[in-house]
């Protein structure tokens, strides 16, 4: 009896992230009976901090986010999937991306990952405590204020989503961060967003500094206070009946001075690591993943938030999820595509830090400012702890 080809993958570990892979491998080893793929998650935290180039060396298949696509071409440790799948394949993925996630894989003219998934964060609510309180769904900053006064709006204040959100802020008020080599944003926008974040921060419960995206939708499925949240990387699982106690509803965001805010793109791609002994096999699996019939289909069925623009146009998936792909699409359109540089992650390990302490202390803007670009500065030196 011939050996089977095994590959062992690593993703992170809420449903939305593992369910549809060990899914898609089953069904894979179902029509490939010589191959076998086994998938192991770890924590979201992990997945963001854990180095891709360890994680190579040790796992077949990767999901990864996408800021590690620079840190990866300079290092070689994911094979390019131009070297082995169609032109005809990779055009088509292309042009049914969901907003830039696609692109946000491309980096040295290499396509790094397949957008498997797709995010960007987005407005969440509980209809149903809206209307107890006779409250109509926020459609702008000023709104989403004045529901925060009230104790019923939350979203994440951990150090990377809080980078994350600063980022949004600041694309929403007409400047992108990151581009050019001495700041991160121009001073008389960036102090802006900073008091304009802390307006919001500061009428939440201080839990949500503690509270990752998912566990903000957990608080509001779980209890019955939290009525509203304004942006956080969205999970479609909530907004599916059964999956918790209560259904939520996603929107796009409110708008701020009379335009619709942008958020910083997420989601997740699937990659083959360069060190393994089955890269042809591996890029199969990930073709079959990302195929538009297994998205809108195999993959969004077990949890998944599928990267194909044909799953999030699909009225049957659409139908199960309360429209959580239509509604938010518009979002993930003009979301913003962060820096993906060697040394950025160096930067967005930390500068959330910066953002977190000025949230819950205070302090003054300008220096605030100036400390974040001083780490920026150094993180743009390509050096060897930066990945």
């Amino acid at each position: 009896m011939t050996e089977k080809i095994r590959l062992k993958g690593i993703t992170w570990g809420h449903t939305r992230g593992f369910v549809p892979m060990v899914s898609t491998a089953q069904r894979y080893e179902e029509l490939h009976p010589e191959v076998e793929i086994v998938w192991t998650k770890r924590t979201l935290q992990e997945f963001a901090d854990k180095s891709v180039t360890d994680l190579a060396k040790e796992y077949d298949l990767l999901v990864i986010d996408h800021p590690w696509t620079g840190h990866a071409a300079a290092k070689g440790m994911l094979a390019p999937f131009d070297d082995y799948l169609s032109t005809e394949f990779l055009a088509g993925q292309q042009a049914n991306s969901v907003g830039k996630s696609y692109e946000s894989y491309n980096f040295l003219g290499k396509q790094w990952a397949l957008a498997t998934d797709a995010a960007t964060p987005v407005a969440a609510s509980r209809p149903d405590i809206l209307r107890s309180l006779g409250v109509a769904l926020p459609r702008t900053f000023e709104e989403v204020l004045a529901l925060a006064k009230a104790g019923r709006v939350g979203f994440s204040l951990l150090p990377i989503d809080s980078l994350m959100h600063f980022y949004g802020l600041c694309c929403s008020l007409g400047e992108e961060p990151c581009q050019n080599d001495e700041k991160v944003i121009s001073e008389v926008v960036g102090v802006q967003v900073l008091k304009l974040f802390k307006s919001l921060a500061d009428e939440l419960d201080a839990g949500f500094y503690e509270k990752n995206p998912f566990k903000v939708f957990e608080e509001m499925t779980q209890r019955d206070e939290i009525a509203y949240c304004p942006f956080a990387y969205g999970y479609s699982n909530y907004s599916r009946t059964g999956y918790a106690r209560k259904v939520l509803h996603f929107h796009d965001l409110v708008s701020l001075n009379g335009t619709p805010m942008i958020s910083t793109l997420g989601g997740a791609g699937l990659a083959v690591s360069s060190q393994s002994k089955h890269i042809a096999v591996g890029m199969d699996y990930a073709r079959f993943v990302a195929s538009p019939e297994i998205q809108a289909t195999l993959y969004v069925e077990n949890g998944g938030q599928p990267g194909h623009l044909g799953a999030w146009e699909d009225e049957q998936v659409n139908a199960y999820t309360a429209d959580y792909f239509k509604n938010t699409l518009p979002t993930l359109e003009r979301a913003y595509l962060r820096p993906r540089y060697d040394g950025h992650l160096y930067f967005q390990d930390h500068a959330g830090d910066i953002v977190v302490d000025y949230l819950r202390q205070g302090g003054d803007e300008i220096a605030v400012l100036e400390k974040m670009n001083k780490m920026y500065r150094e993180s743009l030196v390509d050096r060897e702890d930066n990945g």
